[in-house]
């Protein structure tokens, strides 16, 4: 059975079920959504990528968790912490990661940011973060701006290169953003502002 793990104003993060996984495959799994994700996945990649969210929550009590609309209960997509484990990242894994994927039709309507928000509160304030990494690559301009709208700082000297995407790839750089848990607090304020 699904937990919820936090509320918003207008959303609901909870762990995953069957029935969310089939749907998140099916309004995220798209040319538009994957863009910068690697392309559509077949079945066994969406299987593996499945597993591992699981094994984060049972590891480490956390993952990209399933983000659903209260008024509704449509699932949206996931947002939520991972500890970097990225191939070629080495310096940074077991650092917290914060990520999200949301379906198209959820785009520029604020979700992403209010989910983020309840992920960096539970990163700081539940788990004990000292700081908190978000990974993308250089096109994918409208994470980067969410990554600056939570006041996340970019860091060029943590960049890296992701080995499973081949060279030369515009998803083979990895652009790293980052916040310290004494910066959150203003940047949470101004993000709500």
């Amino acid at each position: 059975m699904a937990e919820v793990v936090a509320e918003t104003e207008r959303l609901r993060l909870r762990t995953w079920d069957d029935a969310s996984k089939a749907e998140f495959a099916r309004v995220t799994n798209t040319p538009a959504v994957m863009r910068w994700l690697g392309g559509v996945a077949d079945l066994d990649k969406l299987a593996a990528a499945f597993d591992r969210l699981d094994q984060y929550q049972t590891d480490f009590g956390h993952t990209f968790w399933a983000v659903e609309r209260k008024s509704d209960g449509a699932l949206l997509g996931f947002c939520g912490l991972k500890r970097v484990n990225s191939p070629g990242g080495e310096a940074l894994h077991g650092t917290f990661e914060i990520g999200w994927r949301l379906r198209e039709d959820a785009w520029g309507q604020g979700y992403a940011k209010e989910a983020a928000i309840a992920s960096m509160d539970l990163a700081f304030d539940h788990y004990g973060a000292s700081h908190v990494v978000a990974l993308t690559v250089p096109g994918n301009r409208d994470s980067q701006g969410l990554m600056r709208r939570l006041g996340m700082i970019r860091r060029e000297d943590l960049d890296f290169v992701d080995e499973r995407f081949p060279l030369p790839s515009e998803l083979n750089l990895t652009i790293v953003h980052r916040i310290d848990a004494a910066d959150w607090p203003a940047a949470r304020a101004k993000a709500l502002a």
